[in-house]
């Protein structure tokens, strides 16, 4: 997958959560959870733009494990809705569920290349 690919996906995912938390009932709860799984989402899109526009090998890396981060942060979330059976469409919960799980594969695995990389330049 290419940095463009995966930046349109990240994107994608961060439209598809939001327009998902649209479609929640609106209460103090469901509102608290909305806003901390909106900013973990968008934040995995726009801190992936970050990454490519990485100046150094260390300053990529660094940029990388927040976007890992935040993915795993918009996983709990999703898990958390799915938890608490909050009620809503459960095709698109499990489908952001899906996602955010290959997203974080993704990065993980990402980080973990680097990181052998740069283990054997030394």
């Amino acid at each position: 997958m290419t940095k463009e690919e995966l930046k349109n996906r990240t994107k994608q995912f961060a439209l598809d959560v939001f327009k998902f938390l649209m479609s929640l009932e609106k209460t103090k709860a469901n509102d608290v959870v909305s806003f901390q799984l909106f900013k973990s989402s968008s934040s995995v899109a726009a801190n992936y733009r970050a990454v490519c526009r990485g100046k150094s090998d260390a300053d990529f890396l660094n940029k990388l494990k927040i976007v890992d981060e935040e993915a795993d942060e918009s996983l709990f979330w999703l898990e958390f809705i799915k938890g608490l059976e909050v009620p809503c469409d459960k095709t698109v919960l499990d489908s952001l569920i899906k996602e955010a799980n290959e997203l974080v594969s993704i990065f993980s695995a990402a980080i973990k290349t680097i990181k052998e990389k740069n283990n054997s330049k030394k």
